[in-house]
């Protein structure tokens, strides 16, 4: 009995010792399945520890610690047989041999480990193009002067949030620059139509009969309007582009958070969760804000309660930008990471659903919108031109040409609703 306890007590050392040495591979690895592997052969050490705890009691009970009164007899017994003893051994090593089904595993994948091949990382390095070179070189002065009116701060605060890489003077000569060229355009554009007139019938370009000043009033207007809605366009696209990135990580966000969750809950350090879900790529919208918190932590020095609330003022989604402060709110008050991943992964997935609910009546509705006005109505309108054409009334065209109008009416309406669609459907 006492060699057996011995045994099972140098057994749970060797389990013990096991158990040690991979919860310290464990703090080393960064792998998910790596990490897996290495959890499962702890659970493996841990049952069978459990096991040989559970053996104890049953040794225990058998061992008695009251030697038993003998009798005559048998004291008669040993004294005779004392001289025919033999002088037992005693072996200071004692071999224990461990069931190899939680040791066979574990030394080969830590061999695996070792001979893992890195990935190697070839970094890129975007230069700017010839058209922004010589948009600074042209407007370099006058954009500075520019960036640091008022004016343009909402324009600062969307470049940021669209991460087009552009300082606020660089984006603001290319605008001054795009603008100039659509100014010459529309210079162009202007003495075209000054002269010439376009027409439905055949030929469709004429020249202009009517005077040139009467011709100068009506289409002055172009000069204005084309180089107004050139920098209408080029100061609002930033927005755009921001609003674009904010449904996308909008759809990725109920999902990463769902893996967020399930990291929290292996007790990982809460600024090492972002690293891991930038390592999968399963998120790349989310994860060029993740990189930004990086940056903030491992670059600029902050603490990842601060670099979080830094983050959510700039960022493009408003979703993200309240889990970064609820995130930084549960670290400072030393609430339960897991508990607050798993409860707002659940209202973004609620969330998330009602919004594709939303898209599909959308669609249905457009639906029965595109069948009345691509079939029902260019049908009504070809058979009010063709009676109009027999009665001469109105405008008469040809039958050629009104078969022209209707295939284009229709190619034109089917584009916009495609792009509205397009614009209307949710990032996968």
């Amino acid at each position: 009995m006492d060699e057996e306890l011995k045994k099972i007590i140098l057994e749970k050392k060797k389990i013990l010792r096991e158990i040690n040495y991979f919860f310290g591979v464990l703090e080393k690895t960064r792998n998910l399945e790596e990490r897996k592997m290495i959890f499962s052969q702890i659970t493996l050490l841990e049952n069978l520890l459990k096991k040989r705890n559970n053996d104890l009691p049953k040794i225990l009970k058998n061992i008695s610690f009251v030697k038993p009164l003998t009798t005559q007899k048998e004291t008669e017994n040993v004294e005779l047989n004392i001289e025919e003893r033999k002088p037992i051994k005693i072996s200071k090593k004692v071999k224990v041999k461990l069931p190899t089904n939680f040791l066979e595993l574990e030394r080969g994948t830590l061999k695996r480990f070792g001979k893992k091949k890195k990935n190697v990382v070839k970094k890129k390095i975007k230069k700017p193009s010839k058209y922004v070179k010589m948009a600074n070189r042209i407007f370099k002065n006058k954009s500075k002067t520019l960036s640091k009116k008022k004016v343009f701060d909402l324009l600062k605060i969307s470049l940021i949030k669209s991460n087009m890489q552009f300082v606020p003077s660089n984006y603001l000569s290319i605008i001054l620059l795009t603008t100039l060229l659509s100014v010459i355009f529309s210079i162009f554009v202007f003495v075209f139509f000054l002269f010439f007139n376009f027409g439905p019938a055949l030929p469709i370009i004429t020249n202009v009969t009517e005077d040139i000043g009467t011709r100068f009033l009506k289409i002055f207007w172009i000069l204005f309007v084309i180089p107004i809605g050139t920098f209408s366009f080029m100061y609002f696209y930033p927005s755009l582009e921001k609003n674009s990135i904010q449904n996308k990580i909008n759809r990725e966000l109920p999902f990463a958070t769902i893996h967020m969750s399930a990291i929290s809950g292996s007790m990982v350090e809460p600024s090492k969760i972002f690293s891991i879900i930038n390592s999968t790529g399963e998120y790349p919208n989310i994860s060029k804000e993740f990189t930004k918190l990086i940056n903030e932590t491992h670059v600029y020095g902050y603490n990842l309660v601060s670099a979080m609330r830094n983050l959510a003022s700039n960022c493009p989604s408003s979703k993200l930008a309240e889990l970064f402060n609820g995130l930084a709110s549960t670290i400072s008050s030393g609430g339960d990471i897991q508990d607050f991943f798993e409860k707002r992964s659940q209202s973004l997935l609620f969330e998330y659903k009602i919004e594709n609910e939303k898209h599909t009546k959308t669609a249905e509705t457009f639906m029965d919108i595109y069948i009345s006005v691509v079939i029902a109505a260019p049908m009504i309108f070809m058979l009010v031109l063709m009676m109009m054409k027999i009665s001469g009334l109105g405008i008469s065209l040809s039958t050629s040409m009104i078969g022209v109008i209707m295939v284009s009416g229709v190619a034109v309406i089917n584009v916009i609703f495609l792009t509205f669609l397009h614009l209307k459907k949710p990032s996968e």
